[in-house]
């Protein structure tokens, strides 16, 4: 067992409901907040290059390959996306779990960062990810992995409270130093909840490197991938390939030879006799954590930093979100469906990740299906909308107060 390695895939899949352009102008007059057109528009063109195409190729794996594994996240946001735009999409993922080979990751709904500012919030959207995994795929998941990987020894002192066996987060370099991402861990402060990381380099040489033809590595082949994961025979337990599931497809186009990649790369693996892949809860039940690690300050898998600023690194976020969260007890109070799923809503972070500044004149990943024109622009749309949220709080106070 010394020599084994598990090859561990995890997909993140999310797409918000993003904002409609919402004018000063429109403030008090209308509640339409979400551009349910363009929302459509990007689903259905994710759905035919990325998931449809990608779930037909894990079927076909999972079916030649009985030994392969996979895992996925679904924010809750996305769900009702797939429910009401491709229904042909919701039905292929359900179709993947049914076959055994596939594990499903609980998350907030609303792909939200309420844990930083309301573990009430927090608890309900995972209770309500709960019950919509469990509705539509009849499935209860055992492992957790919070919003981009957010994470802290808090948040897996928490998530254990909650009964969860197992927790993903980023192998960052600043927490781990010396140490592997390739073993299990202990989070400080827990006593039976097991923490997994990503293996950021190889991850990374799928999600981002694929196609630059200017990395040293490129063209990257099974056979060389391969190697990198047989290196680890002996020096590890797990190798966690954490990503977006629009790396196939989308991120990485089909003209770059990622699906082949991806098509051929359970063979060359399975290749060695100590490999095998595994879910998530499967490590989790194989090994015990090789040390406790601690992690008392945020981090997450975003940027080279490997925090919290791609959401909070400026002042227009920062504002932004502290204004959501202060109306929590309002919108609650009130009792109003319509209200409350709105305001959910407006917690996904994609809407502060749009108002990110950092790399804004570099064409980065923060313009990934980002309807704005500015980092600026989308805040003024957010406030605007606010600013309309809280006259609408107002105004059902005093039909309230009135009754």
């Amino acid at each position: 067992m010394i020599g084994l390695v598990n090859v561990c895939f995890y997909f993140q899949v999310h797409q918000p409901s993003r904002l409609r352009n919402y004018s000063v102008f429109e403030i008090g007059k209308d509640h339409d907040y979400f551009d349910n057109k363009k929302n459509r528009e990007i689903l259905e063109k994710v759905a035919k290059k990325c998931y449809l195409p990608a779930n037909n190729l894990m079927l076909y794996l999972i079916k030649k390959y009985p030994e392969f594994k996979i895992s996925y996240s679904f924010s809750g946001i996305l769900l009702e996306q797939l429910e009401e735009y491709s229904p042909e999409t919701l039905h292929s993922f359900q179709r993947l779990v049914d076959t055994g080979n596939v594990e499903l990751l609980d998350e907030t709904y609303h792909h939200s960062l309420a844990f930083l500012y309301s573990k009430p919030e927090f608890k309900e959207q995972v209770k309500l990810h709960k019950k919509k995994i469990n509705k539509l795929f009849n499935y209860k998941p055992k492992v957790f992995r919070n919003t981009e990987l957010i994470y802290n020894n808090e948040l897996a002192q928490y998530v254990e409270n909650m009964g969860y066996k197992g927790i993903l987060s980023e192998g960052a370099d600043h927490i781990l130093g010396w140490r592997s991402p390739n073993f299990i861990y202990r989070p400080a402060g827990t006593t039976k909840i097991k923490l997994l990381l990503k293996n950021y380099r190889l991850s990374d040489d799928i999600a981002f490197r694929f196609s630059n033809q200017g990395w040293p590595e490129w063209p990257l082949t099974t056979g060389k991938f391969t190697n990198w994961v047989n290196a680890v025979n002996g020096n590890g337990n797990t190798i966690n390939l954490f990503m977006d599931y629009e790396t196939f497809g989308e991120h990485q186009w089909s003209s770059t030879g990622i699906f082949n990649f991806l098509r051929n790369l359970p063979k060359e693996i399975l290749k060695h006799p100590d490999n095998k892949f595994s879910t998530p809860s499967e490590i989790i039940k194989e090994f015990e954590p090789v040390e406790e690690l601690d992690i008392p300050h945020i981090i997450s898998w975003a940027d080279v930093e490997r925090d919290l600023s791609a959401w909070l690194g400026n002042k227009m976020q920062q504002s932004a979100i502290q204004k959501t969260y202060m109306i929590e007890k309002n919108v609650k109070k009130l009792k109003s469906p319509n209200l409350l799923n709105d305001w959910r809503k407006l917690q996904t972070s994609d809407h502060f990740y749009y108002m990110c500044t950092k790399w804004f004149n570099d064409g980065d990943v923060h313009k990934y299906f980002n309807p704005y024109d500015s980092p600026y622009d989308a805040f003024i749309t957010y406030m605007n909308i606010l600013a309309d949220f809280n006259k609408r709080i107002e105004k059902e106070v005093k039909i309230n107060v009135r009754k």
